[in-house]
């Protein structure tokens, strides 16, 4: 999905929250990623399939 150089990291990586943002719904308490994680401001990701995680590091 990333078209970024260096590309973005995977959904499935550890670091997947670093990814660039393609939808800002900060109002809303969510943002999507370009690699399909739904980032949400309480510290919850949402994969593209379908898994929850929980981020450690803040959110911004």
């Amino acid at each position: 999905m990333c078209n970024h150089n260096p590309q973005c990291p995977s959904a499935s990586a550890g670091d997947c929250c670093r990814a660039h943002v393609t939808a800002d719904h900060s109002e809303q308490g969510w943002c999507l990623l370009c690699n399909g994680v739904v980032l949400f401001d309480d510290g919850m990701a949402l994969l593209p399939d379908g898994r929850t995680r929980h981020i450690l590091e803040s959110v911004a």
